[in-house]
């Protein structure tokens, strides 16, 4: 049976706005990981893994799921904390 898990990405460390943090993604886990004896890297025989489907809402995301009879699991994102923080604060310690 297959296996997916359903989430919203981070944004990259290279960007500082919130902008394609809104989409959600459905990856497939791979089933058996083997490393490459050459380069040492990380590899399947398993050509899911390879997909990554979006969606723009988790229900759309889950529907699909259930439609095609994949099992699932959902990993809810964080708040991002927000410091509220004066420019004066700068000067002050």
């Amino acid at each position: 049976m297959k296996k997916a898990i359903i989430y919203i990405p981070n944004k990259s460390p290279m960007q500082s706005g919130l902008g394609k943090t809104n989409k959600w993604i459905l990856e497939f886990i791979t089933k058996d990981p083997t490393k490459n004896p050459l380069m040492g890297w990380e590899s399947s025989s398993d050509t899911l893994t390879e997909l990554k489907l979006e969606f723009s809402t988790k229900e759309l995301a889950i529907n699909y799921a259930k439609k095609n009879k994949i099992e699932y699991e959902i990993i809810e994102p964080r708040k991002r904390k927000t410091v509220k923080k004066s420019y004066a604060d700068n000067f002050l310690k």
